[in-house]
């Protein structure tokens, strides 16, 4: 079962996904797709590793995020954490490959016997940027958003630590 959470910065998601792991009576494992490329970030993540429980295990993985999910026991509930800083990371790849991983990651998560949590930005509802680039960035992690919310069995858009159920798309007569 796959659940996808995403939300404005500092929304509280990644938050509510420990919460929800945590619940589970399940050994859990995060996947982590930070690095610590300044002081500021490495605090993020030191902030991050000290809201889990010590016992949960740990794979960082910046860029291979199928490779990770496959070594994780079928039985562990996951976390991915998160899909954006993990399209930051494949930076000099091509969007379609990276659209493909989405769909297989996705599918891979959703097929598990044991719960799997995504996190992700919601990064399209400010300001339009002012350059190409980060356009081009913010168009694309709408896409692989799309993509993982479309195969989840859940969705949920995090504001202010609460949560706001994300329903499927029905039919529409307009």
């Amino acid at each position: 079962m796959l659940t996808f959470f995403t939300g404005g910065a500092r929304s509280g998601k990644s938050q509510v996904a420990v919460e929800a792991a945590a619940r589970r009576n399940t050994p859990v494992t995060v996947i982590a797709t930070a690095t610590a490329d300044d002081d500021e970030m490495a605090e993020r993540i030191a902030r991050h590793q000290q809201d889990r429980p010590d016992h949960w295990s740990l794979v960082e993985e910046p860029v291979d995020l199928l490779g990770a999910v496959a070594t994780v026991d079928r039985d562990n509930t996951i976390i991915v954490d998160c899909l954006a800083l993990w399209l930051s990371n494949r930076h000099s790849d091509q969007p379609q490959q990276i659209l493909d991983e989405t769909v297989l990651l996705a599918d891979l998560l959703a097929e598990r016997s044991e719960r799997a949590y995504v996190v992700s930005n919601e990064v399209g509802s400010g300001i339009v940027p002012g350059d190409a680039m980060s356009r081009g960035f913010r168009d694309l992690l709408g896409r692989v958003n799309q993509r993982m919310a479309r195969r989840a069995d859940s969705a949920y858009l995090c504001v202010a630590g609460l949560l706001v159920s994300l329903e499927r798309r029905a039919d529409l007569d307009v």
